[in-house]
């Protein structure tokens, strides 16, 4: 396991030397000064001069239970036990310290804190485990998973659930605990109360059968990002694609999920892929319209091109009166391909020219009324 001063006691480097300089001339003074009031006096000095160390260290473990006070005395204690054990043939006094307070600290945790009994050695393993998930919320910028905790003490990971386990035992909750201002009510008369998550177990069941029908680039994705906690950018990275590209696959994943959880029989995954080449090209041409089809995700590596066809067609449409987009493949549009359509429509109307979009699927059709364009519908959405 890792033993250092560690991120909730950071202090200056240069404090720390000056503090290993003062005990190691401490050190050789003591010996060289007579019992009584000089060498208690070199001693009272050392110790104020490390009590903000000291505190530092206590402050590890606040917020878990105890109150902070009560840490920072003992947190003295190990300072005065650190300072009166010192020698400097084993090494810089701030390590010893740390080791010494350290140790007060848990031990006091052990006697005083647990209100299950359990063995010592797992006590402190539990502990580790509560400080390295700190120590790693704060590096990581998020929660940790098993394998990272592991990997930070040097334990298998079984240990890891071994720790995370435990601390339930640290303080126990009493049934006959008053839950009321007039002490009439007891913790135990709550308990057997129904249990608000079974109403969530029918939508869990469906959502674990939706995802079971999406592909299994999507479902992958989806497990990294809500059940492993990594970030859009470390999905990205295992994908070999960029994080705008996984912030369109969980949103259309997302969304697809919610319209299928309110309908009553949801639609199948969109076939199209992400895989399909983006195009633009008109594939119809008569007298009243011209018909452009577009196919693929229209986001903003595609949109330029949406739009420079579309403007095409408008401009060469001979003498059609109507351009009219077919979206029947577009499985995903984002506000470039929405900017893409406004420009469009934009010329369209200089030109005046009808503009329509046609078989827009359900999930591009609310996008694109939710962005207000819902007036480009050629048809009316579906009752």
């Amino acid at each position: 396991m890792r033993t250092a001063v560690g991120p909730g006691c950071r202090t200056d480097s240069g404090d720390l030397l000056d503090l290993d300089a003062a005990a190691e001339t401490y050190a050789r003074r003591a010996g060289e000064l007579p019992d009584g009031a000089p060498r208690r006096g070199a001693r009272d000095a050392m110790v104020a001069a490390a009590l903000p160390f000291a505190a530092r260290l206590a402050r590890r473990y606040r917020n878990r239970g105890e109150p902070l006070e009560d840490l920072e005395q003992v947190a003295r204690l190990g300072l005065v036990k650190a300072v009166d054990r010192y020698d400097p043939a084993r090494g810089s006094f701030t390590a010893f310290a740390v080791i010494t307070i350290t140790g007060e600290l848990r031990r006091h945790f052990r006697d005083h804190s647990w209100g299950v009994h359990v063995p010592r050695r797992l006590q402190e393993l539990s502990l580790d485990v509560t400080q390295a998930t700190a120590v790693l919320t704060s590096e990581l910028s998020r929660a940790p998973n098993i394998a990272e905790i592991a990997d930070y003490l040097g334990v298998v990971e079984a240990d890891v659930r071994t720790g995370q386990e435990l601390a339930a035992a640290y303080t126990a909750t009493s049934l006959n605990r008053p839950v009321s201002e007039d002490g009439r009510a007891e913790l135990g008369e709550l308990l057997g109360a129904p249990d608000g998550e079974l109403s969530l177990v029918e939508d869990r069941l469906t959502v674990t059968t939706l995802i079971g029908r999406m592909p299994a680039r999507e479902r992958r994705i989806l497990a990294m990002r809500f059940y492993g906690n990594h970030t859009q950018d470390e999905i990205a990275a295992q994908f070999g694609i960029s994080q705008m590209h996984v912030s369109r696959l969980l949103s259309k994943a997302l969304t697809w999920l919610r319209t299928a959880m309110l309908s009553d029989a949801p639609a199948a995954w969109p076939e199209s892929s992400a895989s399909t080449v983006p195009s633009a090209r008109v594939t119809a041409v008569d007298p009243a319209v011209v018909t452009v089809t577009v196919t693929g995700e229209i986001d903003r590596d595609a949109a330029g091109m949406v739009r420079d066809e579309l403007l095409r067609a408008i401009k060469e449409r001979g003498g059609a009166a109507r351009v009219a987009v077919d979206f029947a493949q577009v499985p995903f549009i984002d506000a470039a391909g929405m900017a893409a359509l406004l420009s469009a429509e934009a010329a369209a109307a200089e030109a005046g020219v009808g503009f329509v979009v046609r078989r827009a699927p359900g999930h591009v059709r609310r996008v694109l009324t939710t962005a207000g364009l819902d007036r480009l519908f050629e048809e009316p959405a579906a009752v």
